[in-house]
């Protein structure tokens, strides 16, 4: 199997970088296929994650990411799982992945990074991940990851031993984020739930990354759900109870929404797809019939005047 991308919109394949990868605007996020109830506070079983894998390989995108902590190690295990049925990874695919702490320990030494790059190998069973990102460093300091040794000088090395094509740098907290941009030692880098309709705080480090050529990937363009099951449904932003004025703003968006027949989850979506600083958007995916639902989304038409009163309800 390979993929054929479309010749425009969200199927068109578009360059990861400097990586000479190529991927769609949209990538898949595997995080809820690896069970997380505490974190995304419902649970898929493996049978619908399996079935929702094989629907990616089937499907418009051609981006996966997953992490060493997703459910630790089960989104990869269940990735794994289909990529053996396919005989690897299928053509014209790109998969990334997250070099992690030990989620029980909290330990994050370089050591522990070349454990982590070990088992995903093992679970997806890869003889080479095509990027691997530093996973969630505010955990440590900016100097403990960069010291000799330490979790970035083993990814590099990892990647000078061919177990790693790419390197790439995956966080929350956008100063930190910026500073290890600005080494030039990463290739990617992801900032998750501070760019969406709620929330600007990643704009300066977009910048930042379109000035080093680094691809620059948004993930969770939902706010982990308000944005997307609406604020009534699931009153929960960046994974924990959303305070009162992102619920109010989040409820003005839906409605403005409404009046012009469109759900809030095509605005969140493209509001980020629209910034062309951004490389592709994160998007979790739980069930098989979530790619074509996605895919409506990003094509909805979405009017200036609407972006307009967005943009007023979100400055307001």
């Amino acid at each position: 199997m390979s993929f054929q991308a479309k010749a425009s919109g969200p199927q068109a394949l578009r360059p990861l970088g400097s990586t000479g990868l190529q991927v769609t605007p949209i990538c898949i996020g595997c995080a809820p296929l690896g069970n997380m109830p505490q974190t995304f506070s419902y649970e898929v079983p493996e049978e619908r994650a399996i079935a929702t894998v094989r629907a990616c390989f089937a499907g418009p995108f051609n981006f996966l990411d997953t992490a060493a902590s997703y459910g630790e190690g089960e989104s990869e295990r269940r990735l794994g799982i289909v990529l053996r049925e396919f005989g690897g990874l299928p053509s014209g695919f790109v998969l990334a992945t997250k070099a992690d702490r030990d989620m029980q320990t909290g330990i994050f030494t370089g050591a522990q990074m070349r454990r982590s790059v070990e088992r995903s190998l093992r679970l997806l069973g890869l003889e080479q991940l095509q990027l691997v990102y530093l996973h969630d460093p505010e955990h440590i300091s900016f100097a403990e990851a960069m010291q000799p040794g330490g979790p970035v000088e083993i990814l590099q090395q990892c990647k000078e031993e061919g177990l790693i094509a790419h390197l790439g740098v995956a966080g929350g907290p956008i100063d930190m984020m910026i500073s290890f941009v600005e080494t030039g030692l990463f290739e990617a880098a992801i900032s998750h739930n501070r760019f969406t309709l709620l929330n600007r705080e990643a704009e300066p480090f977009w910048e930042v990354c379109a000035r080093r050529g680094v691809a620059a990937l948004n993930a969770a363009p939902y706010g982990s759900g308000i944005l997307a099951k609406g604020p009534r449904a699931y009153p929960r932003y960046m994974y924990g109870q959303a305070s009162p004025e992102l619920l109010r703003h989040a409820r003005q968006m839906e409605e403005a929404c409404e009046r012009y027949g469109l759900p809030l989850a095509a605005a969140a979506l493209q509001f980020s797809l629209r910034d062309a600083r951004i490389s592709s958007t994160i998007v979790g995916m739980t069930r098989p019939e979530r790619l074509t639902e996605t895919l409506k989304l990003a094509q909805q038409p979405i009017t200036h005047e609407l972006w307009t009163e967005l943009d007023a309800i979100y400055r307001s």
